[in-house]
């Protein structure tokens, strides 16, 4: 299956390069403005945007910008103006609560005349760490990581973060008013809704503080008291689309899922497979969506696969992982993909990948992992049963074991997960 493999490597390179930053940014860039232009960022991507962003006003308006981004950890690039800080993903950091009340403050700092080009991406909500009135770091660290073991998806997650906080949920764009605020994307959210990306520090908050307490609810977030107090106070409540701030605010997408499935897809093709695109925004918990995966990618083999063809189910998506009890290491890709492969048992040309484009599944350091046919009867070779490190939220190290672990680094984008399952006839 090396072949496999080779191809299901190549279509998630091609995934990745789609949303490079150095090619989508320049082309989204607003008009030159008559004063300032305030560069600002946050968001796995961020820093690459803003390297394009600066090369390209400098080229093109010859203007110095000024401003600052705030990355994840590994993921910052030069810039010779915007100054770039490294802070934690995904549960925030000192260094993360500095750099968003400097953003703040450069953003308040903007006139009339001055552009505010904002630049957002996936991750930008754990690094803009600004707790709201009466909250502190530690309060913001305990939301998120019980949110991250709760099961809730991005979109409901976003909305508590918005209400808790002092800079998401459109409360930036209030700060830069009456600048031009220009918000560029880069998706990692189903439907590339821009509110949700990074808990939308820049735009209109459609939800409110009853959401939030009703979704609090129902996970069952073990939050102290005075978090939950917060939320009926003023300050927990966001800008909604009413409000003046937002009618000198535009937004553009530069980068989307569906252009990277497109691209693994052309890829597909190329190599003689026919590509089919199940979706860029399937959710679920991992395990689960690993076990439906699973039999649709039989059921094509067995019965449905049109004139024998090689087929490419390519997926995007962001699932869940619901963590009780002591865990191992893994992300949610190496979870779906281990249920996936507990699901197939070595059934005969079916393949699979999946990762996170950005790089990094979860918090371990790789981007994902290949399954290959052999791999569960290997693992029992080696007295390893699957279940028991699925049972355990080990699935690193299941497919470290057996060397299926793909290893990236950061990639200096993010649209989200790609999964893949080649099917042979």
């Amino acid at each position: 299956m090396t072949q496999a493999n080779e191809l299901l490597r190549q279509m998630f390179a091609a995934a990745v390069a789609a949303a490079n930053p150095a090619i989508v940014v320049p082309p989204c860039l607003p008009s030159k403005p008559k004063g300032r232009v305030i560069v600002l960022g946050a968001g796995k991507a961020s820093a690459a945007m803003g390297k394009a962003a600066e090369l390209a006003i400098l080229q093109q308006w010859g203007i110095e910008p000024s401003g600052l981004i705030v990355t994840q950890y590994g993921a910052a690039v030069s810039c010779e103006h915007i100054e770039i800080i490294e802070a934690s993903h995904p549960v925030p950091d000192e260094n993360g609560l500095d750099a968003a009340k400097r953003i703040l403050a450069l953003a308040q700092s903007a006139g009339e005349d001055d552009l505010v080009l904002f630049l957002v991406s996936g991750g930008g909500s754990s690094l803009l760490p600004l707790p709201g009135e009466g909250l502190t770091l530690d309060d913001k660290q305990t939301i998120n990581r019980a949110l991250l073991k709760s099961g809730a998806n991005i979109h409901e997650m976003n909305i508590v973060r918005k209400h808790l906080s002092a800079i998401k949920g459109g409360r930036l764009a209030a700060a830069a008013y009456p600048a031009h605020l220009v918000t560029l994307a880069i998706s990692d959210v189903p439907g590339d809704d821009f509110g949700t990306i990074a808990s939308g520090p820049t735009i209109a908050d459609p939800s409110n503080v009853d959401d939030a307490a009703q979704i609090m609810a129902r996970y069952k977030l073990d939050l102290p008291a005075h978090i939950k107090a917060f939320l009926s106070t003023d300050a927990a409540q966001t800008p909604d689309p009413s409000n003046a701030c937002f009618t000198n605010s535009e937004t553009r997408m530069v980068a989307r899922p569906q252009a990277s499935l497109e691209a693994a897809a052309q890829v597909a093709q190329d190599a003689g497979y026919t590509p089919l695109i199940l979706g860029d925004a399937i959710e679920g918990e991992a395990k689960e969506v690993g076990i439906v995966m699973a039999g649709i990618a039989k059921q094509v083999r067995n019965h449905g696969q049109p004139g024998k063809a090689p087929l490419a189910l390519i997926s995007g998506g962001e699932t869940t992982v619901t963590v009780s009890g002591p865990t191992g290491r893994g992300g949610r890709n190496t979870a779906f993909l281990l249920s996936f492969a507990i699901a197939m048992d070595d059934a005969p040309g079916i393949s699979a990948i999946a990762c996170d484009t950005d790089g990094i599944d979860g918090s371990e350091d790789n981007a994902g992992a290949i399954y290959l046919p052999g791999d569960i009867a290997d693992a029992r070779a080696a007295d390893d049963r699957a279940i028991d490190y699925l049972t355990a939220f080990d699935s690193y190290s299941f497919f470290e074991k057996l060397d299926r672990l793909v290893m990236t680094g950061p990639t200096l984008t993010n649209v989200n997960d790609l999964r893949i399952v080649l099917i042979e006839p």
